[in-house]
């Protein structure tokens, strides 16, 4: 059974993918046709070809790896020059010369001469915008539904007012003690009369709706009697709490341990009553999704920005067998990986979903911040493109000069080479990384 969840969880990550994929795809699909660009094919995966379907004058297809897609517009690129410009700037690129060269030959063949008019360059720049923007802006929109469903329609799992639990005594401070003996003081909520299941409505006077609230007001209270109603087969009971003082280490808004200059663990003196909360899915209001695509937007492209450093990391992990970060980079076997782990994770349905649902939305708005960066072969390298073009051509009408002629982007074909050679060299290392020195949950 645990084997089958796992590939459940391995299937809904390739799904999910591949709906993003097509999705993005179709952000380019759409604007493109709307504009009259004469579009060829609409593709999701490369390689090998599994099947397709030719409708109007488009072919829609899948080929067999689940790793991208693609749409083929007609002249991405003005056609080639005439024969003596070609042969200037092919002497004066040297090397690069082929490698342009075939990439106009390339383009060339997409542009049939009965739809001259129909290309993609001769586009207003604002359309040629929109056209590129449109399958990032896919991923973004579906980021945002995915995480609207997750925190407003199911919720976020958080401690409520109503208690689960009690601490029958009060253990001391790093104590690696599990159990209570006669000698241990009696816990202040055990000792006020606090029983599992009473509700929470007021503590030291104040109205709380989450056990936060609730924990704040007792965290602040060290040694304080403090008045605490609770409701109790619907009647409100009134307790006499005195949270005792104990040192807790602090921690920052992740969560995670805070130390000091030297290294060592930074506690506090905070007020302790020794109950735990039952744990519920508490929907958060609708604006929510977008707050939290935005924030998972600011943290990739802060990844993004670290990436050099991050690979490296991943490098030397692998090299010498330490433990990757689980906040760094990950291949679509990384995901799968993941995804699969927690499918078949011992915990309840509805949270092993929420979890599934929160990485496809993550793994969209790293798609969206990902092809936004302004280089080529990406869909930001595009809009980077045609913005240049509109600068040119502004420039020019500002100062009554001639059109100039369209920013022919094969010129850039080397530079696009050396970028997809990068990001090829990257997906290898992460495949290799994932595969022997995979990122685990447990």
């Amino acid at each position: 059974m645990e084997i089958l969840l796992y590939v459940g969880g391995l299937l809904f990550v390739l799904v999910g993918l591949g709906v993003s994929i097509a999705l993005h795809e179709l952000g380019h699909l759409v604007p493109a046709k709307l504009f009259g660009v004469h579009v060829g094919q609409y593709m999701i995966g490369f390689g090998p070809r599994l099947f397709s379907k030719k409708i109007g004058e488009t072919e829609y297809g899948v080929k067999a790896l689940p790793i991208g897609g693609f749409i083929s517009m007609s002249g991405m690129y003005p056609p080639s020059p005439g024969e003596q410009e070609d042969a200037a700037q092919s002497r004066s690129r040297g090397a690069f010369r082929s490698l342009i060269q075939d990439a106009r030959a390339a383009n060339d063949e997409t542009i049939d001469p009965e739809r001259a008019t129909r290309v993609f360059y001769l586009l207003p720049v604002w359309k040629r915008v929109v056209v590129m923007f449109g399958g990032p802006f896919m991923n973004l929109v579906l980021a945002i539904v995915v995480f609207t469903v997750l925190l407003s329609g199911i919720g976020v799992q958080q401690g409520t007012t109503t208690i689960a639990s009690l601490s029958e005594c009060v253990l001391p401070a790093g104590s690696t003690q599990t159990s209570c003996t006669s000698s241990d003081p009696v816990a202040p909520a055990a000792k006020a009369g606090v029983k599992p299941g009473d509700r929470i409505v007021s503590v030291d006077g104040t109205a709380v709706s989450t056990f936060a609230e609730a924990s704040a007001i007792i965290q602040a209270s060290p040694g304080k009697t403090i008045p605490l109603v609770v409701s109790r087969d619907g009647a409100d009971v009134t307790l006499s709490l005195t949270p005792v003082a104990a040192q807790r280490q602090q921690v920052d808004g992740n969560g995670r341990p805070v130390v000091d200059d030297k290294g060592h663990p930074v506690v506090h003196t905070v007020g302790y009553a020794g109950v735990y909360a039952q744990l519920a899915y508490v929907k958060q209001p609708v604006n929510a999704g977008f707050d939290q695509a935005m924030t998972n937007a600011g943290a990739v492209v802060q990844l993004i920005g670290n990436l050099p450093v991050r690979l490296w990391d991943v490098g030397v992990s692998l090299v010498t067998g330490t433990p990757r970060d689980p906040n760094g980079p990950l291949s679509v076997i990384g995901v799968g990986r993941i995804a699969g782990e927690v499918a078949a994770a011992d915990a309840p349905l509805l949270n092993r979903f929420a979890v599934l649902l929160g990485l496809m939305g993550s793994l969209n708005i790293a798609l969206f911040v990902f092809n936004l960066i302004p280089l080529l072969p990406l869909d930001g390298g595009h809009i980077v493109v045609a913005l240049w073009d509109g600068l040119k051509r502004a420039w020019a009408k500002l100062f009554r000069r001639p059109p100039p002629a369209p920013v022919d982007a094969t010129r850039l074909v080397p530079l696009t080479i050396v970028v997809a050679g990068l990001l090829i060299a990257m997906g290898a290392l992460l495949l290799v990384a994932d595969l022997f020195r995979p990122v685990t949950i447990g």
